[in-house]
């Protein structure tokens, strides 16, 4: 949700609390407000907790990543895909790369949180000559 909006209905929230119940009105409405945001960060640190668990970096099946990323995800979306954090790479724009035990990877670009570019890179078959330098 984009913030501006979110924060912008929780002004009205607690406008509508006072005009149609005074101030309980609006205790009722910022105590929705203190637990619409204790569920969203209880859901970035399940995120996390379940990211934290395995090898930085590393997924089952890049292929199957690659299938399932749209661009616009959040991390918070990507994360449990990966069930990995991401190995950071460059920090403009915001790149994280998450390889599979074959030596393919993906590659995601991060512009304002969001998922702006992503790429599969397979790795050179086993007769395949390495690449000139």
């Amino acid at each position: 949700m984009n913030p501006v909006l979110g924060w912008g209905l929780a002004v009205i929230a607690v406008a509508a609390g006072y005009v149609g119940y005074g101030w309980p009105g609006v205790a009722l409405a910022v105590t929705v407000i203190v637990f619409w945001l204790l569920l969203q960060f209880s859901r970035a640190l399940r995120v996390m907790r379940a990211a934290a668990g395995r090898p930085v970096g590393s997924i089952d099946n890049a292929v199957m990543l690659h299938a399932r990323l749209r661009t616009g995800m959040q991390l918070l979306e990507i994360l449990p895909l990966t069930r990995s954090l991401g190995q950071k790479v460059a920090d403009e724009p915001e790149t994280f790369v998450w390889t599979d035990a074959g030596g393919d990877h993906v590659r995601v670009e991060l512009r304002g949180g969001r998922c702006s570019a992503f790429a599969l890179e397979r790795a050179p078959a086993a007769g395949d000559a390495p690449p000139a330098p």
